[in-house]
Parts: structure tokens; sequence; C-alpha cells
């Protein structure tokens, strides 16, 4: 599973003395899990938003959304 921090890490790469806010953000209807994470350091200001899949694990970009479904049991 990606945490949150180790996504952070890799994709912001921010500097010990930076300043890291994590803001969480409505995802409409889907209820999925977003964020967006704002780090203020030596370089400027730099903010991306993540996205937490349904295995847990943290990514840039949004789950695919699930089209309609049907299913047939048998009797």
């Amino acid at each position: 599973m990606k945490r949150l921090r180790m996504v952070v890490d890799k994709w912001l790469a921010p500097a010990p003395e930076a300043s890291i806010r994590v803001e969480r953000c409505a995802a409409g209807s889907q209820r999925k899990h977003r964020v967006r994470v704002q780090v203020d350091g030596p370089r400027g200001t730099t903010s991306l938003y993540f996205f937490r899949h349904d295995d847990g694990a943290w990514y840039v970009f949004p789950p695919e959304q699930s089209g309609i479904t049907m299913r047939v049991r048998a009797a």
C-alpha cells in the first residue's frame, strides 16, 4: 500500500525545513478520498492533489469510475 507520506515525498520532495499542509477535499457523490498537499519551501509553493483508491493506496490520478453494471443470478 502506498502511504500518503511516501507519495508526497516522491512527487513533491519537500525540504526538511518546508512547511507541509494537507487539506481534505470533498470528492462528490462517489465519496472517494481526495486531499490537496501544499509545500511551502525554499523553492516556493507547490500543490498537488492526491486520490485514495479502493486498495487504500494514494496516487496523483483519480480512481477509474465504475460504470453501470448488471448482475444475473441463476436460480
